[in-house]
């Protein structure tokens, strides 16, 4: 089977290799600007590299659109004609619903469309990640020759029975998990402060916490923007997360402490009930990554970031657990660190108590508020170069620890997981 790619970026160099050190035949193309760029980083590999998407779509037996979900349509337009009669056509976009309408609208009957989305960065080779495979229309002969592909090059495959039910999961395990560490990001940005050097960001969790957001920074900003603007779920996920924060937020300064611990215990039993089957982190290796400097004292913290993905899960009727289905590294960590801190008792009770009556935490508190009500509105009126902005501004802050929070989290990863 030959196998072309549309779009050699950072994924599409990633599987290009992957397919074709499993044996495959691999074309692809990208823009004229990228050739060079593109041909040094594929130096020795055996991917051919072409002129144009029409010439490599006349020559694929699948044909894979590994590009922006913003520039698919355009791309697809211009290729679509020279695709092979029979073919199998996927996307590699995180937004099934806009790629379905766009193949939909272009591709003939005769072509097969399988597509699937592969639930890692860059930062992570194909074998052993999940990867949803979606079978939207095709033969079973062409459905079993993409499932047989996937599992050459090691991927740990999760079939979906169509594309609504892929949007519904990426909204919670990406778009809502990313929004919450970018809060988290912006809320240290402005108020001008590294986290690692301050005692109420210093223990596991918070290691945790800081290390995801880094991990999320150090990507591009594109990426999670389409992410949230242009999945149909996750606005709706989105908003409720900010209602979420924002009612938490003012029963914490009106100190209604009876409203705010049945809020918390109603969420806590409807996510995290005896009957689910838990992550269980390990404590130790939480407390073992730490960007500060190992003297400072840690503080209680309110961890209204997790107390309100909780309270949203909750009020949107949904089970994090049933998602870990397609789990993302940062979808694990942050259902990880929720988990660890709804079950330990003395913990959670430190958290509300913290939340509630603890006024040297209510300055980030209010950050981390203002926060949220800035993504969710971007989200809500669909700004894309709003988002990218707002992320390019916090990611330049954190610029000089990036790289760092990048190698550091995934070694948290690989132990957590092993555990």
């Amino acid at each position: 089977m030959n196998i072309g790619i549309i779009g050699l970026g950072d994924m599409g160099r990633l599987y290009a290799k992957a397919f074709a050190n499993a044996g495959y035949t691999v074309f692809g193309c990208d823009l004229p600007q990228n050739r060079q760029k593109v041909e040094e980083e594929l130096a020795g590999q055996q991917v051919a590299v072409l002129d144009k998407g029409t010439e490599v779509a006349a020559q694929s037996d699948l044909l894979i659109y590994s590009v922006e979900a913003e520039y698919l349509e355009q791309v697809v337009a211009q290729s679509y004609l020279s695709i092979k009669p029979n073919a199998i056509v996927a996307g590699q976009t995180s937004v099934k619903s806009i790629e379905i309408e766009i193949f939909e609208k272009y591709l003939p009957a005769g072509v097969n469309i399988i597509t699937f989305h592969a639930m890692h960065g860059p930062g992570f080779e194909p074998k052993g990640q999940k990867l949803m495979l979606i079978r939207h229309r095709s033969d079973d002969e062409s459905y079993q020759r993409m499932f047989d592909l996937f599992n050459a090059i090691g991927t740990d495959i999760v079939e979906l029975p169509d594309y609504h039910q892929h949007d519904q999961i990426v909204a919670d395990t990406q778009a809502v998990t990313h929004v919450g560490f970018e809060s988290m990001g912006t809320a240290w940005k402005s108020a001008g402060f590294f986290p690692w050097d301050n005692a109420s960001y210093n223990g596991g969790i918070d290691n945790v916490k800081i290390l995801t957001t880094l991990r999320i920074f150090s990507y591009k900003a594109h990426v999670y923007a389409g992410l949230a603007i242009l999945n149909p779920y996750a606005r709706q996920q989105v908003k409720r997360y900010a209602i979420s924060e924002s009612e938490l937020f003012k029963l914490m300064i009106m100190e209604e402490e009876k409203a705010f611990r049945e809020r918390i215990y109603k969420a806590r039993d409807f996510v995290f009930h005896e009957s689910r089957k838990l992550i269980m982190f390990n404590d130790q290796v939480m407390k073992d990554f730490s960007l500060g400097d190992g003297g400072i004292h840690p503080k209680p913290n309110s961890h209204l970031s997790i107390l309100s993905m909780v309270d949203a899960w909750y009020h949107l009727g949904v089970n994090p657990y049933d998602n870990l289905i397609a789990q993302t590294p940062p979808f694990r960590l942050r259902l990880g660190i929720a988990e660890y801190l709804f079950k330990n008792e003395a913990l959670l009770e430190e958290s509300i108590e913290t939340a509630l009556y603890d006024k040297t935490i209510r300055g980030d508190d209010l950050e981390f508020h203002s926060a949220v009500r800035e993504w969710s509105s971007i989200i809500g009126y669909g700004d894309m170069e709003g988002y990218k902005k707002h992320f390019n501004d916090v990611q330049t802050f954190f610029a000089d620890r990036l790289d760092e929070g990048k190698k550091q989290s995934a070694e948290l990863i690989r132990r957590l997981m092993m555990d």
